[in-house]
Formats: C-alpha cells, sequence, structure tokens
C-alpha cells in the first residue's frame, strides 16, 4: 500500500536531498524542479517525489551533465517508455566528451610531466653549476619567454 505524500518543508527536503536550500531554490527557478506548493504561511512545501527528483539531478551533474542536459532527461523521465533512445544518445554524446576530455588529459599529463623532468634535471645542474635560463620558460616552443626559474 502507497504510503501517503507527506509534504515537508524545504529545510527538511534540502536534508534529505543533500543539498543546500538555496540550491533547491535555485533549482526551482531554473525550472528544474517544479514551482513548490506553498502553505497558508507561505513555505514552500515538497514531498518525497521532489527529493527523488532532486537526487536525480545531483546525480546526473555527478555524472557531467549540464543543467540544460539534466532539463531534457528529466522531460524524457516523465515520457518514462518512450525515452529510451533519447537517453542513450545523450549518454553516448557524454561519454564521447568525457573520453576526448580524458585524451587531453593524458595529453596535459605527458607533456606536465616533461617538463617536470626538465626543471629538475635543471635544478640539479644549478647545484653544481651556475644558474641557466628556465628550460621551460625558455622553451622556443612557448610564448612564455625566457626567465629563470
Amino acid at each position: 500500500m502507497d504510503q501517503p505524500i507527506r509534504p515537508m518543508q524545504i529545510g527538511e527536503t534540502a536534508k534529505q536531498a543533500e543539498m543546500s536550500v538555496d540550491t533547491i531554490r535555485f533549482y526551482e527557478r531554473r525550472s528544474l524542479l517544479p514551482k513548490a506548493f506553498r502553505s497558508e504561511g507561505r513555505f514552500r512545501l515538497y514531498t518525497s517525489v521532489d527529493v527523488a527528483r532532486l537526487r536525480f539531478i545531483r546525480q546526473m551533474q555527478s555524472l557531467g551533465f549540464s543543467l540544460r542536459e539534466i532539463r531534457q532527461l528529466l522531460d524524457l523521465r516523465e515520457v518514462r517508455l518512450h525515452g529510451c533512445h533519447e537517453v542513450r544518445d545523450l549518454l553516448k554524446a557524454k561519454l564521447s566528451t568525457i573520453r576526448s576530455k580524458i585524451r587531453e588529459l593524458e595529453t596535459l599529463e605527458r607533456e606536465l610531466t616533461v617538463d617536470l623532468r626538465k626543471c629538475n634535471q635543471e635544478l640539479k645542474h644549478r647545484a653544481n653549476h651556475a644558474a641557466r635560463a628556465c628550460p621551460v620558460l625558455n622553451d622556443p616552443t612557448r610564448t612564455n619567454g625566457g626567465k629563470a626559474c
């Protein structure tokens, strides 16, 4: 048997959704969360359905989805049975973007490792010799100039 939907004020909703009151208000302004019903005292009232929606939003954000993409997913979630193809396409696009970012980060990691090695070699050289220009800053392929380390 379904439990009756018990209305909650925004503070309790925030606690259950594990987010701030301001975040909930922000999502409401962005139409990611429907406008809350108001009590006679004008307090926002939410339900467990709203908490589930907020948790879904937070989960999708943690996966890297933008608010626009999350709105699409929420719209598709309302359709339930017919949104699977669109969700799959959104997931494939997000995965492609993430893989591209990973490749960029791996390239950056390799470049930083090489630069760190150059700095370490120069600092080791300086232990017994006069300082030279920093090999990273003096690299002609960079536009930083030739300032010392």
